[in-house]
């Protein structure tokens, strides 16, 4: 295999040659998507601790907890579900992580030896959506819960404190992103000391509110809701990471343990979430009064269990939090926006989402009316073409025994190709699948979906299994079972090749 420092592509996002410093100095990464060379690989896969750890830990796995039940479901249902979904989602991320110390190239770009050079812009433009709306989603929570933190304290609340609530979060996610990989790596450690800490001292103010006779009395749901709930557990989690699952792991020297490289990603990643959920969950279970204010304002509802002296912390464990996971899409969306063809220097890559993020986040702090609704119909509608892209590329990792071969992932005319029909009709069939299998019925403008539940007979779109969100199982599953049996082939030659 040709291991290659760079690559034309590689140095035209890139936008500098500069040299870069050994001594790890601060500095602005002009790292495209062109290959880490080995001088610059450090590390283990210990330290994937940090970044999946400090993106993951977010006051927002406590609001998980009162989605879960959204469904309609126990206590118990809840947590089995919440459980599954977010390991199994996160454990995936960890297999896609695999293939950045394989490759030494961001996630969106080792895709390509699946979808081909240019095929690969499709699911990149997917990732890219996906990535910016996680981002501004997170930059919206992050000032929503300033404003009502400012409120409670007497400190303004109003349209003021928002908008510069706004330019804050905004603008320690915008540098973040730009900054790139050296710079997130410190943050995300700061962010999981001060913010792990935090969140157990809130866990600890608020455990009295806790009413296990409540909480244990909820009546359990039928399968289907439970299954829903897993879904979208699952969509909430690891299934909004994959396509940003090997941007980091691609730091580390090829020698590392790929065992690792899963356990420390799926750790990093799990542990936070699965702690908050269950916290979350008590609480939410404990009061129907905030199950339902978590609705509107996920982050900020939690304030109202809190005393006056601690509302100034928890603003900061929760803008902290939220800017953690913020600022890893944004550095990822931007690889993505590279990887689709846009041609500019990756830190200018990052300033344009950065953009993007803060418009929409305008529109959602300030204009729109339901966040949830909104929101479970963005997690369900992209998580299906995600979905189908995951699977087709952990099973085209799966038929992979050698590395990839770095110089080729550039070349239309290498041994990976150019727009090789197989992946891009399969994603398409898988998509088609998925979307006619699910609902969003609190987002308007997503009624056209569950086209199939009719004619598959399982009840149509106001049936039992209307938001079981089968849509995201089937397109995982017909995109890995699909590449397994049709890429062997592919796969074997591209690894013949010299």
């Amino acid at each position: 295999m040709t291991h290659s420092s760079g690559s034309p592509e590689g140095s035209l996002d890139d936008g500098s040659t500069a040299t870069r410093s050994t001594a790890r100095q601060l500095q602005v990464e002009t790292h495209g998507l062109d290959v880490i060379g080995d001088a610059e690989r450090k590390g283990t896969p210990r330290t994937l601790f940090w970044p999946w750890f400090g993106a993951n830990v977010s006051i927002l796995g406590l609001s998980y907890g009162s989605f879960a039940l959204g469904f309609g479901i126990s206590f118990w249902q809840a947590l089995v579900a919440g459980v599954i979904g977010i390991v199994f989602s996160f454990l995936l991320c960890g297999f896609v992580a695999v293939a950045g110390k394989r490759g030494s190239a961001p996630t969106m770009v080792l895709s390509r030896a699946a979808y081909g050079v240019r095929g690969n812009r499709l699911p990149s433009v997917v990732s890219w959506m996906l990535t910016v709306g996680w981002e501004t989603v997170l930059c919206a929570l992050a000032t929503l819960a300033t404003a009502t933190v400012f409120g409670r304290l007497g400190w303004g609340g109003g349209t003021e404190t928002q908008v510069i609530a706004l330019v804050v979060v905004a603008g320690l996610t915008v540098v973040g992103g730009v900054m790139g990989f050296d710079l997130i790596m410190r943050l995300q450690t700061v962010i999981t000391v001060v913010t792990g800490v935090l969140t157990v001292v809130y866990v600890g103010l608020v455990a009295d509110h806790i009413h296990w006779n409540t909480v244990s009395a909820l009546p359990s749901g039928s399968a289907q809701e439970f299954i829903g709930a897993l879904v979208f557990m699952m969509t909430g989690f690891g299934l909004g990471w994959v396509n940003a699952a090997a941007d980091y792991s691609r730091y580390l020297p090829r020698s590392s343990s790929s065992r690792g490289v899963v356990g420390w990603t799926t750790f990093g990643a799990s542990v936070a979430p699965l702690l908050l959920l269950v916290f979350g969950l008590l609480l939410a279970g404990s009061s129907s009064k905030l199950n339902e204010a978590v609705a509107a304002d996920p982050i900020g509802a939690l304030t109202t269990l809190l005393p006056t002296w601690f509302l100034v912390p928890f603003a900061v464990v929760a803008v902290l939090g939220l800017v953690g996971g913020a600022v890893l899409d944004i550095y990822s969306s931007g690889l993505a926006l590279l990887s689709a063809g846009i041609r500019i220097p990756r830190p200018l890559a990052a300033l344009v989402d950065g953009v993007l993020m803060i418009a929409g986040a305008v529109y959602i702090v300030f204009f729109a009316d339901d966040f949830l609704g909104q929101f479970m119909g963005f997690l369900t509608t992209l998580g299906v073409p995600i979905a189908a892209w995951c699977g087709i590329m952990l099973a085209d990792l799966l038929l992979r025994r050698r590395d990839y071969d770095e110089t080729d992932l550039y070349r239309p005319g290498g041994r990976y190709g150019d727009v090789p029909p197989v992946p891009l009709i399969l994603t398409v069939l898988a998509t088609a699948l998925g979307w006619g299998l699910v609902t969003n019925s609190a987002a308007s403008w997503l009624d056209w979906q569950g086209y199939l539940l009719g004619p598959f007979g399982l009840g149509g779109t106001s049936g039992a299994w209307a938001y079981a969100n089968l849509g995201v199982l089937a397109a995982l599953a017909l995109g890995f079972l699909g590449t397994l049996a049709l890429g062997r082939a592919r796969v074997r030659a591209q690894e013949g090749a010299v």
